[in-house]
């Protein structure tokens, strides 16, 4: 593995003093502007990183960190992945350092260059909706990299998915069997790789059923549970769907808050199972995923690369299925 390029190898390219490469990188502004454009030529050219942990790490040894940055902390879906990649990561060794990107992309491209400024072994992270930066603009050296829940963006990296089309295919084939012909698909922007995967197997469950996509059941503004609870409202309120699938577990419960409100419901399929769904009357049936194996999956694909697994790159799309509890009939008079 090549070494990661020092500040003595910027001084020697730029054809400064160190200590003139030491006082740009620290952000002094007091430099001749032709010599700072040399640095930063040669920064660019040899790909050097600040090493915030240089002070910690003895010569040949490792940070022993992975980074992991997510899309929301606040989404209980990302905690349980975490929980599940630090626990394959701790019992290795390693200090798993988590960040949340909010689904900005320049929020996630700093996230990611601090990161790698911190010299982390590994690497997993899940993409932004809307991504700032080519993964091929990153300097090299890039670690062992793992995309997760959303595809690969760079060539060099594995990546583990879930079956998003599939599930949502049996979730809307479940409430047409039980009588549903005017099916409301409620989640967050299609500008999310799961949301489309999972918008397209509801639209495959439909022309299955032999129905067509109706654009005013589409609600792809749900974020939030409030959003969704909102959009379900209105949903009620006019009559216009006979069943509901929450592509999220945020959907999921802004729909219950929603059929709460209104004192009734409509037949509801939920992607993703939550620790609440049993509580309801009936409980929530739901397509379920196995988090944590995605979790561990990553962490393993990260640590084996780590090891000298030198296989070519892969993505593992891990299958989903469907627990039927009762809420996707309809409701009895």
């Amino acid at each position: 593995m090549p070494r990661n390029p020092t500040m003595n190898d910027v001084a020697r390219e730029a054809r400064v003093s160190l200590k003139t490469v030491s006082r740009h990188v620290n952000g002094e502004t007091n430099i001749d502007p032709e010599l700072a454009a040399r640095i930063g030529a040669a920064i660019v050219k040899l790909g050097y990183r600040r090493n915030l942990s240089a002070a910690s790490i003895r010569p040949g040894r490792t940070s022993k960190t992975i980074g992991l940055v997510f899309s929301d902390l606040a989404n209980p879906y990302y905690s349980t992945l975490a929980r599940a990649v630090e626990s394959v990561a701790d019992a290795a060794g390693y200090l798993l350092t988590i960040a949340s990107s909010n689904e900005e992309g320049p929020r996630h491209d700093r996230l990611v260059d601090r990161l790698l400024e911190q010299r982390v072994d590994g690497l997993i992270v899940v993409p932004p909706r809307h991504a700032a930066r080519d993964w091929s603009e990153v300097p090299p050296p890039i670690p062992p990299l793992v995309f997760l829940d959303r595809p690969a963006l760079f060539s060099g990296a594995d990546a583990v998915l879930a079956d998003n089309a599939g599930g949502a295919r049996d979730a809307t084939l479940a409430l047409s069997r039980a009588g549903a012909r005017r099916i409301a698909f409620v989640g967050d922007s299609p500008d999310i790789h799961t949301m489309r995967e999972r918008h397209a197997g509801y639209a495959a469950a439909l022309a299955e059923a032999g129905m067509a996509v109706d654009d005013s059941l589409t609600i792809t503004t749900a974020h939030t549970k409030e959003q969704a609870e909102r959009a379900v409202g209105a949903l009620l309120r006019d009559d216009s769907a006979d069943a509901v699938f929450a592509a999220n577990n945020r959907s999921t419960i802004g729909a219950l808050l929603a059929f709460q409100q209104a004192g009734r419901r409509l037949p509801l399929v939920g992607f993703d199972d939550f620790e609440t769904s049993l509580l309801g009357n009936p409980p929530v049936s739901v397509v379920s995923q196995d988090i944590e194996l995605m979790g561990r999956t990553a962490a393993e694909s990260v640590l084996g690369r780590l090891r000298g697994d030198t296989s070519p790159v892969s993505t593992r799309v891990l299958p989903t299925w469907l627990i039927l509890r009762g809420s996707e009939k309809p409701e009895r008079n």
